[in-house]
């Protein structure tokens, strides 16, 4: 599947705002906001986002990889999927 950094960052920059926050007074999510660390995420609010992301990007994560470390800021979740992708 071909796509940009940009394009990628934006659906799921969307998806976070519009979706999983839309209840939330967060202000501003900048790309590095961190959002499990951060408390804006959570365990229901990561998984919704995987599955987003597995409908989206046509892509499987494994349960090992859906953590803090691949999923706590949108510039590491594109950077995940964009691997993901390859």
């Amino acid at each position: 599947m071909e796509t940009n950094t940009n394009s990628v960052k934006e659906k799921i920059s969307t998806y976070i705002s519009t979706q999983l926050l839309k209840n939330k007074n967060v202000g501003t999510v900048l790309e590095t906001t961190p959002l499990i660390t951060g408390g804006l995420m959570d365990s229901i609010s990561t998984m919704q986002l995987v599955t987003f992301l597995e409908k989206e990007f046509h892509i499987e994560f494994e349960a090992h990889e859906v953590d803090k470390d691949n999923f706590d800021s949108i510039n590491i979740i594109t950077q995940f999927v964009e691997n993901k992708l390859k």
